[in-house]
């Protein structure tokens, strides 16, 4: 199966590369990047360790405030689908509750990714066309700037068991909310995105590369010309199947009273899609 093409941020033609592969896929994926891989290798491994403890039920949701952690039994049911995910998960926002032991660490990788991503979202603004530049209501850089709506999930595939419902899998095929999705390499592969002809396509998860995708609200926000595309997490098979899978994806979500477009502000659009996910 092909695999999607992998910019290298320090290119001087990084931007331009990385815009068309949004365009053409709906991702870029980026190496050489100024994330520290040692800080991420060192979540993956600490909350790991949380998902396999008894303390997470000391942080279950608040439904109020979506911060918290989300236990299988309450995971999301993807649009159109009727079978949970494979997954639990912890919700880090600015003033969400975080486990101490951990928080040093997350909230420094949430302020790292988020000043990165200002920059994706630059690289974005400068290399669409004039006429989808006019359409954006204030630079995309600032509408996630001081945002408290962006959301850090820490995501945990369990390692499979063989009693699964019929036809789960760790992530069945979405479209994500936001403007962009940033995301390191999982720490297994399994991330697929679908092409227009409905094929699928490979993510590559080379540990060290940084994986973004466009959301919905980028979408509409462009008038469509950025297409938000439709991803997955499929199931390993043979002895992947015994190993957990940690993921650590960045929602950018711009603040409430940002305008997306004639329709939507981004909290008329954020409370439509959480009503449609049950989550509301």
């Amino acid at each position: 199966m092909q695999q999607l093409p992998t910019v290298d941020y320090q290119s001087p033609n990084a931007a331009k590369e990385f815009v068309e592969s949004l365009r053409n896929t709906g991702f870029g994926v980026l190496k050489n990047h100024p994330i520290p891989q040692e800080l991420v290798e060192s979540i993956y491994k600490h909350w790991q360790e949380f998902f396999n403890s008894e303390e997470k039920h000391e942080f279950l949701f608040n439904k109020e405030t979506q911060d918290g952690y989300f236990p299988p039994e309450v995971s999301e049911v993807a649009k159109g689908f009727t079978v949970k995910d494979i997954k639990e998960y912890f919700h880090v926002y600015p003033k969400g509750r975080v486990p101490t032991q951990l928080e040093a660490e997350i909230r420094e990788y949430y302020r790292l990714a988020s000043e990165f991503a200002q920059e994706l979202l630059s690289w974005v603004q400068a290399e669409a066309p004039a006429d989808v530049r006019a359409r954006f209501s204030i630079d995309l850089k600032d509408m996630i700037k001081e945002s408290e709506q962006t959301l850090l999930r820490i995501l945990h595939y369990p390692p499979m068991t063989g009693d699964e419902e019929p036809g789960a899998i760790r992530a069945a095929a979405h479209g994500d909310i936001n403007l962009l999705t940033v995301l390191p390499a999982a720490n297994e592969p399994g991330l697929q995105v679908q092409r227009q002809d409905g094929s699928w396509l490979d993510v590559p998860c080379d540990f060290g590369s940084l994986i973004i995708n466009i959301g919905d609200m980028l979408q509409e926000a462009s008038g469509d010309y950025f297409p938000s595309t439709i991803h997955r997490v499929i199931n390993p098979t043979g002895k992947a199947s015994t190993k957990s899978r940690i993921s650590l994806p960045l929602f950018l979500h711009p603040k409430p009273d940002v305008v997306l477009s004639e329709r939507y502000t981004a909290d008329s659009y954020l409370q439509e899609r959480l009503r449609e996910l049950g989550v509301k």
